[in-house]
């Protein structure tokens, strides 16, 4: 089995680590609303998905 002979400096280790960052969430617009979303996904405004109504959007200040 293989073992390093030397260990690895402070250096090189944070080098290797400043590749695992986390990338921001990608974002398209929705060609219904044109406000930006999820791919993939509802869209949270106006509630469609692939061309057809899939959840009713509901306004937050409805509270009756």
């Amino acid at each position: 089995m293989a073992v390093p002979k030397q260990k690895q400096s402070h250096a090189r280790t944070n080098k290797r680590r400043s590749q695992h960052k986390i990338s921001a969430p990608s974002t398209q617009a929705c060609p219904q609303c044109h406000s930006p979303r999820r791919p993939h996904r509802v869209c949270p405004v106006c509630g469609t998905y692939a061309g057809r109504e899939v959840v009713t959007a509901t306004s937050g200040d409805d509270a009756a």
